[in-house]
């Protein structure tokens, strides 16, 4: 077998190594099968019982043994499986039960890979047997040869797939005959007829074997051996097309087996297949941790914008809700973030923040006009429509004085912005409960999505901000092996990260942790210094249980009553009519309750 020269991460991208067999799989050759057969009083594993088993023990060709043992169900045996397997009542009077003979089965099949004809009929009785009888399923791989027929064996050539045709077709050695070990036997001969047939397709290791029945096309399945050779750690990898660019970018606790999926059926999109034909290469970027891979993959979407990528390619397009700085503020869909003035967001189209300004709109009369008021205008301006509809309150129209009710307008919009949404969710619920109330269904749906916009983006923005402002956040979560996971995040960004053994002290590598950081210049908050996904990243690691907070420079919590409080929908209509008291958003729960815990932390500190 010859095997095309790999490179290796590392090394010269010149050096050509030989890929060991070990690092391409388990050759079949030597691969243990146990084929196994059983008989039973019935097809289903609830009321039938096992009269006979009979096992078959091959490696590379060669049979090492065989197992074969009638069971004493402990009932009668039907008439008609009598007629069908020869077994009789009779027969079965006198065999072992099946605690005496499982126990020795299992030891027969130890480390080995059981084949079956109909697989899930087999496994599943000795699967309920174990249950039964108390015993740990041995977690065997599963080799079934009915669907490696259906890849290899046509219409032309069988009528159908049952062991009696394929052993009449292989010219099997034994004939089955509903007996364990006779169709156990005839299955061996069947199974090396079938991998004979697959050796040319590519299937010659036992990795190949687990997908071989795929309906892969063979240009694609003969790339696998672009997964040769990855290291098999977390991290990010990047296929690569003719000319070296990146076409897709993926992240995996376990690169070589994330990429070798990319060969199997269980690869269903149209797009990466396509991807596949025209890739050359697969870069590996291992990672000391899950999350820095996740960050790395995001980043590296970012900068190289792969055609087979559909997220994240470009945070530039990100949009935002602004309350302007102006004598009288107005809502302005916009694409950055400024000082002076409220956001939410980011949206991830211009349509939810539209929607989001509607939901705000709806609850209060801001001017919805472009145009630049002066605090107090010379000449009076001409009411608009909203005005009349009393929509507006048409600061446009003063001239004495500055408008003061509209002050407190958009003093309330501000604090629905950045702190408690009641004044948006009440009047909008109790609007969704009338217009369902009169079964105007389609219509309270348009509100209940304007409202679910504005939430979230209210709730993203209030978390974001209190990370973005702060300027350096060391924390350290514990590790499965007895050491920890160190980060440093400097205004949402992922600025370095370590992991230490078991017995280290961590705090010498906090401090070189901190001091080998990346420098970050502080953007304006909500906007993080970063992609904002690769801030919900960070943020959602801080937030796992076990994480301890070695360092903050500033202030890291958000209000109680906040957006995150109402973001499930579902307790909307109950809360229409309740007292502020006795809102649900008053107490530390859902997200607020969270960063709650890590702001009592942080006072500790």
């Amino acid at each position: 077998m010859s095997v095309a020269p790999a490179t290796v991460p590392g090394m010269p991208s010149d050096t050509a190594v030989q890929p060991s067999f070990e690092e391409l799989g388990t050759p079949l050759r030597d691969v243990t099968f146990v084929v196994v057969d059983l008989e039973t009083t019935g097809g289903r594993v609830a009321d039938s019982w096992i009269t006979e088993i009979g096992a078959v023990k091959v490696r590379g060709g060669e049979v090492l043994g065989e197992l074969q043992s009638l069971v004493n169900p402990g009932r009668p045996v039907p008439a008609f499986v009598a007629r069908l397997t020869g077994i009789t009542t009779a027969m079965v009077a006198t065999a072992p039960p099946l605690e005496l003979v499982l126990p020795s089965f299992l030891e027969f099949a130890r480390d080995a890979v059981l084949v079956a004809h109909n697989a899930p009929f087999d496994v599943g009785f000795l699967r309920d047997a174990c249950e039964r009888l108390g015993y740990d399923w041995p977690g065997y791989r599963v080799v079934d040869t009915v669907p490696l027929a259906r890849r290899v064996v046509t219409r032309d050539e069988a009528p159908n797939h049952k062991l009696s045709t394929l052993a009449a077709l292989f010219r099997a050695r034994v004939t089955p005959e509903h007996r364990a070990l006779a169709d156990a036997r005839a299955t061996v001969d069947v199974l090396h007829a079938l991998l004979e047939r697959l050796a040319p397709l590519g299937v010659t290791h036992l990795e190949d074997l687990a997908t071989a029945a795929d309906p892969v096309p063979a240009d694609v399945r003969r790339k696998r051996t672009l997964a040769d050779g990855l290291p098999e750690a977390p991290g990010v990898y990047l296929f690569r097309g003719p000319g070296d660019e990146v076409l897709y970018v993926g992240t995996s606790t376990n690169i070589r087996r994330r990429v070798r999926s990319y060969f199997t059926a269980s690869e269903k999109r149209a797009r990466i297949t396509e991807m596949l034909r025209i890739a050359h290469a697969v870069t590996p970027v291992v990672c000391a941790t899950a999350l820095e891979a996740q960050v790395r993959e995001l980043r590296l979407i970012t900068e190289h914008a792969p055609r087979y990528n559909r997220r994240s390619k470009h945070p530039e397009r990100a949009t935002w809700v602004r309350l302007t700085d102006e004598p009288y503020p107005r809502l302005s869909v916009v694409r950055d973030v400024r000082h002076g003035a409220e956001h939410i967001g980011p949206f991830t189209s211009r349509r939810t923040a539209l929607a989001a300004v509607e939901a705000l709109h709806d609850a209060f009369a801001l001017r919805q006009c472009t145009a630049r008021l002066a605090r107090v205008s010379k000449v009076a301006g001409s009411p608009c429509a909203l005005a009349g509809m009393g929509r507006c309150s048409a600061p446009c129209t003063v001239t004495a004085a500055p408008d003061e009710a509209y002050d407190d307008v958009a003093r309330a919009a501000r604090v629905a912005l950045t702190g408690d949404p009641r004044r948006v969710v009440e009047p909008l619920a109790a609007r969704v409960g009338l217009l369902a109330s009169q079964e105007r269904f389609e219509e309270a749906g348009r509100v209940t999505e304007r409202l679910r916009a504005f939430l979230r983006a209210a709730a993203r923005a209030q978390r974001l901000q209190p990370v973005s402002r702060c300027a350096e956040l060391v924390a350290a979560r514990p590790t499965g092996a007895g050491g920890w996971e160190l980060v440093v995040v400097k205004h949402g960004r992922l600025a370095g990260t370590a992991v230490t053994g078991p017995h280290e002290d961590p705090l010498p590598v906090v401090d070189a942790l901190r001091a080998t950081a990346e420098a970050v210049a502080p953007p304006v908050a909500p906007a993080p210094a970063c992609h904002p996904e690769e801030a919900d990243l960070v943020l959602d690691w801080l937030e796992q249980p076990g994480v301890r907070l070695v360092h903050v420079s500033d202030p890291w919590s958000w209000p109680v009553r906040s957006a995150a409080a109402h973001v499930d929908l579902a307790r909307v209509r109950a809360e229409v009519g309740a007292e502020p008291s006795g809102q649900p958003g008053d107490g530390a729960g859902g997200e607020g309750g969270q960063v709650g815990r890590h702001a009592d932390t942080m006072a500790a500190c």
